[in-house]
């Protein structure tokens, strides 16, 4: 589960105890019923936020790292605190991108996350946001949240936010809760907006964009309000609460889920009609007379795009040929990219 820095922290941008207290209450029910939690957990800027007396969420790099660095040590604590009432042990994992994207290390991740849980302890984890180079580079916990779930993979995530779920027709009078999306397409997608917390980082956009890549490796998503003090047990037990995202059809491999979602795809092929309906339809490789454009600097075993004649991304996979020699035509094999290196999103 993903837990919102809306949902940890007050209206001083302080951790909210009370809050913090009733969350922790309803995961340790969870776990003494036997089920399974990883908490990717936000918190740490807000909670920095107010110690270095920061009003709104900085704009440089730099402050956002103090906060994160004043602010992550109050909040294991926090929980380390809390959960100790209930005699359940704590692990902090702090992630980067880096450790997700290559596959040693997102193995490695993986079986640390295990054993943790093999072990009987609760994981909770953020993005180690006090080393990032570039931009937080997750992006987002909503998006780190649907990670760790593909990762695993989980039964079900749940992102417990300010909000009461996807709303449609939001702010108009005939709004009204999405109870369930049965998948993630124009309709849902132009329902997202952003935010204007001082503290969260992306509204429901980012929820949607989480969605999709979970949906499509086979888990089921809820979002729902933090501040029900029965929402967990209810959604674990199958109630509505929130919005239920149903999962896919079909469970990605491992190896298909770190080839789709942990990469920043280092270029794009535009493929003609002919080929989308190859690689969509028949689950063929992608060949070279079916690419109409090459984009971007990249080698073979890089993650590409692939995008439809209108730009619309169709599938990722790894090249098997370097960005020059697809242009060049040089690559000794017709074949570009393999069905086994290539998932369709």
């Amino acid at each position: 589960m993903k837990l919102g820095t809306g949902v940890l922290t007050d209206a001083s941008k302080r951790l909210d105890l009370v809050q913090f207290a009733q969350l922790v209450a309803q995961i340790a029910r969870l776990r003494s019923a036997g089920h399974e939690v990883v908490v990717v957990t936000s918190g740490a800027v807000g909670a920095g936020m107010g110690v270095l007396g920061y009003d709104r969420r900085p704009g440089s790099l730099a402050e956002r790292q103090a906060c994160a660095a004043v602010g992550q040590s109050r909040l294991m604590a926090l929980y380390e605190s809390l959960f100790r009432h209930y005699d359940q042990p704590v692990a902090q994992v702090l992630l980067t991108h880096d450790d997700l994207a290559d596959h040693t290390r997102h193995l490695n991740a993986r079986n640390t996350l295990l054993t943790l849980l093999k072990h009987k302890v609760l994981p909770i984890i953020n993005e180690n946001d006090a080393v990032s180079v570039t931009e937080l580079k997750f992006g987002d916990n909503d998006r780190l949240s649907a990670l760790v779930a593909s990762l695993l993979p989980a039964d079900l995530l749940v992102i417990l936010t300010t909000a009461d779920g996807l709303i449609e027709h939001f702010g108009k009078p005939e709004a009204r809760l999405l109870e369930t999306v049965e998948a993630v397409d124009a309709r849902i997608e132009a329902m997202a907006g952003g935010t204007s917390s001082e503290t969260a980082t992306g509204g429901m956009t980012t929820k949607i964009l989480a969605a999709k890549i979970v949906v499509r490796s086979g888990i089921p998503l809820v979002i729902a309000p933090g501040h029900r003090h029965d929402a967990l047990e209810k959604i674990v037990n199958g109630e509505s609460v929130g919005t239920r995202f149903l999962a896919g059809s079909g469970r990605l491999s491992s190896r298909k889920r770190w080839i789709a979602f942990y990469h920043h795809a280092e270029g794009t092929l535009t493929v003609d009609a002919g080929a989308v309906v190859a690689l969509r339809d028949h689950g063929r490789s992608l060949l070279a007379p079916g690419i109409i454009r090459c984009e971007g600097e990249f080698l073979a075993g890089d993650v590409v795009r692939i995008c439809d004649p209108e730009g619309r991304e169709l599938a990722r996979g790894l090249a098997g040929a370097s960005a020059a020699e697809v242009r060049e035509r040089s690559h000794k094999q017709a074949e570009i990219i393999h069905r086994d290196d290539l998932v369709i999103l």
